[in-house]
């Protein structure tokens, strides 16, 4: 370890390393002066037009909100049909994967971020040994925040085999995992990165996949996405459409944005990155709670490609409503976080991505948990016009309004739920036909957490919502 005044210095590098380098890019302030001036604005407008034209000013907003679902919901089918392709995501064989000599192999660097999980501490042992890669090529570099003596204490009884480097983060706000993954950086040996939870289970050729795929595309492919499954999916309803849903996200939708090359909102495990092109962004973003979705587009506005490969890593889906929670709204925070940063330099982020792919940008970061809000809203005034119909609501919903959200709400929910039967029929997944069948319910619980993290994008925007891992019944994966 360093000297304590070298450890100073790297954490606060840590933290602000990515502030410094470009004050713009980091979401340490939620909003910039600009951005806070335009809500207050908008919120002093609709509150004026709500009170001296108050039906019309509703009317205008629902129109403008019914549109908002159409364009979203026609642009999520156009993707999935091109995750649909053959060739949308990537596939490197066993055969050549296993042909890569070890002496070519570059040197690898896995980051494993833990906090308060001295239960999972053991399955890092299982995951990492069955790598199939050179040991003397293998660096693990086990995160764990200085003033968390449990899993320290875990740790270090665990008897880790020599690839594995526990790194001492010193605790300090924000207590988030881009910072434990920008300090534990400074230690990285490895010509390529990557993260993994402490309870992940990568399959056993992803690092021999994720540098033949490199060689295979062109130096502009800096960052290589596996895809995320569950080990759980069938221990309850929640964790069924949990898994349904990672289904749909990781074999359809970020494939289909990998071939409409527009920004991907990477996973939070399993994205190998060149180490060169991450320090050259300045890494993560210590203030943001979904760094992931945030770096994604950081390098596609660098002018960097992401490429979606066909290996698969197991994580443990969560099981209980309230840890959902806390995760959900986390990362529907994070989202609004990270469109709020990349539109503080709307036309520079326009001249970088081009408007095709700066409108899905803002439709994947702003409008998923935006909709997610608005969703209860909606249902409510639905529900209030089944039972009652009454006058208010019907006026609210002239024909020009009225026909569009009716297509709106049986087209596009029908259509999100074959597109996740179409989903569990291609992954094989069969098992899991009840929760994509009850998927509306779903739907409910992420309208509570996207509720929840707008709230705390005021309150508190770079509050890390701590998710439990090893809950009861979950198991231990493969």
């Amino acid at each position: 370890m360093s000297a304590p005044r070298d450890q100073d210095a790297l954490l606060d590098h840590a933290i602000h390393g990515l502030s410094r380098l470009d004050p713009l890019a980091s979401a340490q302030k939620a909003f910039v002066p600009w951005q806070r001036n335009a809500l207050i604005g908008l919120a002093a407008v609709a509150i004026v037009l709500l009170a001296l034209w108050p039906l019309p000013a509703l009317t205008v907003a629902v129109a403008f909100c019914t549109f908002g679902y159409v364009v979203t919901i026609t642009d999520r089918i156009l993707i999935f049909s091109r995750g649909l392709r053959g060739d949308a995501i990537l596939q490197i064989s066993d055969e050549e994967a296993l042909a890569l000599p070890a002496e070519d192999l570059p040197a690898y660097t896995i980051l494993v971020p833990a906090y308060k999980e001295p239960e999972v501490v053991a399955l890092l042992l299982s995951a990492v040994g069955g790598l199939d890669y050179p040991r003397e090529k293998l660096q693990v570099l086990l995160l764990l925040e200085a003033d968390d003596a449990e899993t320290i204490r875990a740790a270090r009884e665990a008897h880790l085999s020599e690839t594995v480097t526990i790194i001492e983060v010193p605790p300090a706000e924000p207590r988030t995992k881009p910072k434990a993954c920008n300090y534990g950086l400074h230690f990285a040996t490895g010509e390529l990165v990557t993260i993994y939870d402490a309870e992940d289970h990568p399959e056993p050729l992803q690092l021999r996949r994720a540098v033949a795929a490199f060689r295979k595309l062109g130096d502009d492919v800096a960052c290589i996405q596996a895809k995320l499954s569950f080990h759980n999916g069938t221990q309850n309803v929640l964790t069924g459409w949990f898994t349904a849903e990672y289904g749909l996200w990781f074999s359809f939708l970020l494939p289909g944005l990998m071939q409409s090359r527009s920004p991907i909102p990477l996973g939070g495990t399993s994205n190998h990155l060149k180490r060169e092109a991450l320090e050259q962004l300045g890494a993560w973003d210590a203030f943001n709670v979904t760094e992931d979705a945030d770096l994604g587009v950081r390098l596609a506005i660098a002018g960097y490609r992401t490429a979606v490969l066909d290996s698969v890593t197991m994580e443990e889906a969560n099981s209980d409503a309230i840890n959902w929670i806390r995760q959900r709204s986390r990362w529907y925070k994070g989202y609004l976080q990270s469109w709020l940063v990349h539109m503080r330099r709307p036309l520079a982020t326009w001249r970088s991505l081009g408007t095709v792919a700066t409108i899905r940008m803002t439709i994947f970061l702003a409008g998923t948990p935006t909709i997610a809000a608005l969703n209860s809203v909606f249902w409510l005034m639905t529900l209030s016009w089944l039972l009652g119909q009454p006058t208010q609501v019907g006026e609210l919903f002239p024909s020009y309004v009225y026909y569009p959200a009716v297509v709106s709400l049986v087209f596009g929910n029908a259509a999100t739920i074959y597109m996740g039967l179409i989903s569990i029929r291609e992954n094989r997944q069969s098992e899991l036909l009840i929760p994509v069948l009850t998927v509306p319910l779903y739907w409910v619980m992420m309208s509570i957490a996207s509720i929840k993290g707008c709230w705390q994008l005021f309150r508190n925007p770079s509050f890390w919502e701590k998710t439990a891992h090893g809950l009861p019944g979950a198991g231990t994966g493969p």
